[in-house]
Order: C-alpha cells, then sequence, then structure tokens
C-alpha cells in the first residue's frame, strides 16, 4: 500500500529579475522658485512673480534627497534644499547649487514632491517654512537680482 504525499509547491525566480523589478530608494525631489519682487526679503505674496532656478545651461534645477533619518518629511527636505541653496553641501545626487544665481533666501518658494507622490510649496520665512498654494505668477529667469550674486 502507497500514502500520499502533498509536496509543497515550490516558487522560483531568476535572481536578475528580482534586482532588477527592485523598487527605487524613496526620494524627495525639489525645486526653488526665486522670488523677483521688489520686496522679495520682505517674504513671498502670491501676487509676486517667481521665476524657477536653473542650471547653467537652463535646464531645470531639480533637487533630490533620500528619505532616510535626516529626511522624513517635506520639511526636512526643503531644509535640506534651503542648505544646498546657501552653498552649504550639495543633494544626494552630487548636484550643488549653481554659482550663477543667488542663494535661497527668505521669500522664495521651494516646491517639494516627496515619495508619497504629494507636492507641497513652502515660502522660506525668515525662521522655517510656510505652507503657501501653488504660485501661478512664473516669469522667466531673467532678473540680474537673482541670476548675479552681490
Amino acid at each position: 500500500m502507497t500514502t500520499p504525499v502533498t509536496r509543497r509547491r515550490t516558487v522560483t525566480a531568476r535572481i536578475d529579475d528580482a534586482v532588477s523589478s527592485a523598487p527605487a530608494p524613496a526620494a524627495y525631489s525639489a525645486t526653488v522658485y526665486m522670488n523677483t519682487h521688489r520686496d522679495n526679503f520682505d517674504g513671498y505674496e502670491p501676487h509676486h512673480p517667481l521665476a524657477a532656478a536653473t542650471r547653467r545651461d537652463d535646464s531645470a534645477l531639480r533637487l533630490v534627497f533620500r528619505a532616510s533619518d535626516r529626511i522624513r518629511s517635506h520639511e526636512d527636505a526643503a531644509e535640506a534644499t534651503f542648505e544646498v541653496g546657501n552653498d552649504q553641501g550639495a543633494d544626494d545626487n552630487g548636484q550643488s547649487w549653481p554659482g550663477n544665481i543667488r542663494s535661497v533666501s527668505v521669500g522664495d518658494v521651494i516646491k517639494i514632491t516627496g515619495p508619497d507622490a504629494r507636492t507641497v510649496h513652502l515660502s522660506v520665512d525668515s525662521y522655517g517654512f510656510s505652507p503657501v498654494p501653488e504660485p501661478t505668477t512664473l516669469v522667466p529667469l531673467t532678473d540680474p537680482r537673482v541670476t548675479h550674486r552681490d
């Protein structure tokens, strides 16, 4: 007499398939909008014109920060962006702030998109950041107060 034995099902996968389908690390991306209004250092107001910061070749400057113990929120990513924008380092891809654009300052707006795809806009205040609606008055980056350092 024989006794039936049930074998457990096994699943096989190629290792290289598992590696290539691994998700990208969670990251925050940041774009800085430079306030070009004549009273820009008094803080951001919704009617102020803003110009997106660009690299020397005029392509969009997008900073990237991987989620970590240091970067856990949109505000943490904004703080890291402020540091890069004031020549205090580089983003997680080694990108530093362009030398032909002034430092990130009070009155500027930082757009942060998180790993959850949620986007927030934060104005740079004299201490910290404040949420603001998405800016609607965008202009080209041509203002000499923005494109030249003092």
